[in-house]
């Protein structure tokens, strides 16, 4: 019954962030917004939606394990599991213009991650700090992109009369995919831990490795359903934007919202090894993002090969 439990819950996220996705995105289209952006934002966040209510559930569960394991093994997972999927299906272009914004975020992000994790604790205050950072950077991704926009639309000669007013039928029918989305998630989330838990404890095995692979491959089949979508489609700027948005939100939101509605300690295990997998994956993306503008096959491959490495090590680890 707790497999079943497991699976259902891992279904449900699946579901939900697929609606999510799609209600956001088609927002997004309506009012034009480019689709890195919305790769950044509205397809990063929504898809990191499970990712953040699995942490709340199992801080409130006392699982810090799980909570934090969530968190630094979705971002690894994204970017050598789903990132490296992505780039064997159709290599990743890189706008090197807005990944100098978004990829210095997600460095300063991902030592934010380092500098809580190896304090030990989260803690509201470092919470309100990690929610007001992603605020801003939110603001300012925004706020650019509309300038861009409008500067576009005036070399072309156009101005907003020339773009008709979305139909508030069809947005009614965008929020409704969204609602829908969000409650899927929220129950699929409920299901994944309570199982997880009752795994962790039936096998013996840590609460953080569970939360490191299990759940944090689960939370992000959101995050592989678009990008190997968007890679299908030849949408590249929307998988990476997918990747890199959702990274910063997790540490960033999910982290921060989680430390200021339930403080928690940090496992040692993941201080003393997984967040520098975590910092070590984060280092490989820029690197291949930024040596051709382009992550091809074998950086893919490369990805693929190291997540599954980390895997056998995690388990091993268990093991003995």
């Amino acid at each position: 019954m707790t497999l079943l439990f497991l699976l259902l819950g891992l279904v449900l996220l699946v579901v939900g962030g697929e609606l999510l996705v799609r209600g956001a995105v088609q927002l997004a289209q309506k009012f034009r917004i480019s689709p890195l952006l919305i790769g950044l934002t509205l397809v990063g966040f929504g898809t990191s939606t499970p990712e953040l209510v699995t942490s709340l559930q199992a801080a409130f569960a006392g699982s810090p394990g799980i909570a934090v394991g969530n968190v630094v093994g979705s971002n690894i997972a994204n970017i050598l599991l789903i990132l490296g999927i992505t780039a064997l299906i159709f290599p990743v272009v890189v706008a090197k213009e807005t990944f100098k914004r978004d990829g210095i975020v997600l460095g300063l992000s991902t030592a934010m991650c380092l500098g809580a994790v190896l304090f030990g604790q989260l803690t509201p205050l470092l919470g309100a700090v990690f929610v007001a950072s992603l605020a801003g950077y939110v603001y300012f991704a925004f706020r650019q992109e509309r300038q861009s926009t409008a500067a576009a639309d005036t070399a072309a000669g156009m101005t907003q009369a020339d773009f008709p007013a979305p139909s508030l039928p069809m947005i009614a029918l965008d929020l409704l995919f969204v609602v829908a989305g969000l409650a899927l998630t929220i129950f699929g989330a409920r299901f994944l831990v309570s199982s997880a838990i009752e795994i962790a404890t039936a096998f013996n095995v840590s609460e953080t490795i569970i939360g490191l692979t299990i759940v944090a491959v689960g939370t992000s089949l959101p995050e592989l359903v678009t990008s190997v979508m968007a890679a299908l489609r030849k949408h590249s700027d929307i998988a990476f934007g997918n990747i890199v948005g959702s990274n910063i939100y997790n540490v960033l939101g999910i982290l921060g919202v989680t430390a200021i509605i339930k403080p928690i300690d940090v496992p040692p295990q993941i201080a003393s090894l997984d967040i520098w997998v975590m910092i070590a994956a984060s280092v490989l993306l820029f690197i291949t993002a930024t040596s051709r503008w382009r992550i091809g096959r074998v950086e893919g491959g490369m990805m693929i090969a190291g997540y599954v490495g980390y895997c056998v090590w995690l388990g091993m680890n268990s093991a003995a």
